[in-house]
């Protein structure tokens, strides 16, 4: 009597697949909302990724979940060195809080201008920006808590949120043609003269 050895399924190469196609379709995703901001539309995406419009739709679900992944994971890059907030001189605190400010809009106001625009349109989008914007509001307020050494003023909170705003980035850098780092310089100047 013969036995014949079962075959044991392997899935790692369809994980492996599957990983591969997310990662396309989040980086065209990515580009293309940065770009085009909501008119971009999933065969856009389908064909800058390389992938079927089927796979963008199984690997993001809607257009809506597709741009909050996008953004997601934009914002997860946005690290923030608190501690960094809190050493040195006045100056060098000031520095170190524009310097990420600037480096985070250099990564999302792009993304961040199209996910208020479609917030905008679509009901179902419109809480997310909510909490978006909630959150973005929460971190100036933590970095003006390090750069202080304790609790901001509301006022004071406000104005960074204002001044800092991916909009005010967006206007100065795209419309008004400046470098990221005058961007920089002119905000260091401005929250200056927010801080006590």
């Amino acid at each position: 009597m013969t036995t014949t050895a079962r075959r044991t399924y392997d899935a790692s190469r369809r994980r492996a697949m599957a990983a591969t196609n997310r990662a396309a379709v989040l980086e065209a995703a990515a580009e293309l909302f940065a770009t085009r901001g909501w008119a971009a539309g999933m065969r856009d995406v389908a064909r800058l990724a390389q992938v079927s419009v089927e796979t963008v739709y199984a690997t993001a679900g809607s257009k809506a979940e597709l741009l909050l992944q996008v953004v997601e994971l934009g914002s997860a890059g946005e690290r923030v060195d608190w501690a960094a907030l809190a050493r040195g001189d006045r100056d060098q605190r000031m520095a170190d809080l524009t310097r990420w400010v600037t480096e985070s809009h250099q990564a999302v106001a792009e993304l961040s201008r199209t996910f208020a625009h479609a917030a905008s349109a679509d009901p179902a989008l419109a809480g997310h920006w909510e909490e978006y914007d909630a959150g973005q509001r929460a971190r100036f307020a933590a970095g003006a808590r390090y750069v202080l050494g304790r609790r901001p003023s509301q006022d004071l909170v406000d104005g960074l949120w204002a001044l800092g705003s991916a909009e005010v980035y967006l206007r100065l850098t795209e419309t008004a043609g400046w470098s990221p780092e005058k961007y920089r310089r002119w905000l260091t100047e401005r929250v200056d003269q927010l801080f006590p």
